[in-house]
C-alpha cells in the first residue's frame, strides 16, 4: 500500500511540475537575433482548441509590413505579421515537441523542441533538420513585458 502512495505522489508532483512548465512556455515571448542580438519579434504561444500549440507573431521590431519572400505556397509573399511559425507543437514531459517552425528570414521550415531554460526562465527554441535535432540551430527568446 505504502508503494502505491509513494508511487501515486511522485506521479502527481512530475506531472504538477510538467504541467507547470507548459503553463511558462505559452504566452509572449521576444525573439533574438542570433547574429547581433537585436530584438526581432513578439511571438504569441498558445494552446488550440485541438490541444496542440501554435505560435503568431504579434510585433516585428523591424519593418512590420515586411512580407515573407522566400516562403513557399499560401504563405508565398504574405505579411510576416499576424503568421503562424509554430505550428502542430504537442505537450510531452514539459517541453514542446513534434510540431515545426518557419523562418520567416528564409522561408523553411524545421522540426522544432521549445522547453525552459530552468536557470534563466528563458525559452529554447530548437530548430532541426533531422527527427532528433542534432542539426540545426537553438535560438533564447525572453519573456515580453
Amino acid at each position: 500500500m505504502n508503494k502505491l502512495i509513494i508511487s501515486l505522489l511522485v506521479f502527481f508532483a512530475f506531472s504538477l511540475t510538467a504541467f507547470g512548465q507548459i503553463a511558462e512556455i505559452t504566452g509572449k515571448w521576444k525573439t533574438i537575433d542570433d547574429s547581433d542580438g537585436s530584438e526581432k519579434s513578439i511571438v504569441y504561444i498558445f494552446k488550440a482548441t485541438n490541444g496542440n500549440y501554435y505560435g503568431k507573431i504579434e510585433h516585428l521590431f523591424k519593418n512590420p509590413d515586411k512580407l515573407c519572400t522566400e516562403c513557399q505556397g499560401n504563405l508565398k509573399d504574405s505579411p510576416i505579421l499576424g503568421m503562424l511559425v509554430i505550428n502542430n507543437m504537442k505537450e510531452h514531459e514539459g517541453t514542446l515537441t513534434g510540431g515545426t517552425i518557419l523562418d520567416p528570414n528564409n522561408g523553411k521550415v524545421y522540426k522544432c523542441n521549445i522547453s525552459i531554460d530552468p536557470k534563466t526562465g528563458n525559452l529554447n527554441v530548437r530548430g532541426s533538420l533531422d527527427k532528433r535535432g542534432l542539426i540545426g540551430r537553438t535560438q533564447t527568446w525572453v519573456k515580453a513585458k
